[in-house]
């Protein structure tokens, strides 16, 4: 029952993966886009280009945070990862108790 319940577990957050797919792809540009424009922020000297790189950033976190079905799919894929290491922990777990330690 419990390798069942780890099955449907790891269909339905594998489903939910690739049905976000496309959001997660955007959220991680959005996320190079904020970072970048920090990385430039720290680098420059003039306040213009410090304003224009605050507004880089800005477009970037804005872009990131109103994005909500990509946060949905980030946990469905950290539900799918630990799905699958308790599938392999309960699979090794398995073999070791199922031996007959009697018979050899």
């Amino acid at each position: 029952m419990k390798t069942f319940l780890l099955i449907c577990l790891g269909v339905i957050a594998g489903i939910t993966v690739l049905v976000n797919i496309g959001p997660m792809i955007m959220l991680a540009i959005s996320i190079a886009i904020a970072y970048y424009g920090v990385r430039k922020f720290i680098l420059a000297a003039a306040t213009s280009s410090k304003v224009l790189w605050a507004i880089v950033i800005l477009i970037g976190a804005s872009i990131s945070l109103s994005n909500i079905p990509a946060l949905i799919g980030v946990v469905a894929f950290v539900v799918l990862y630990y799905t699958y290491k308790k599938w392999k922990k309960e699979k090794t777990n398995a073999t070791y108790t199922n031996l007959n330690w009697d018979k050899l």
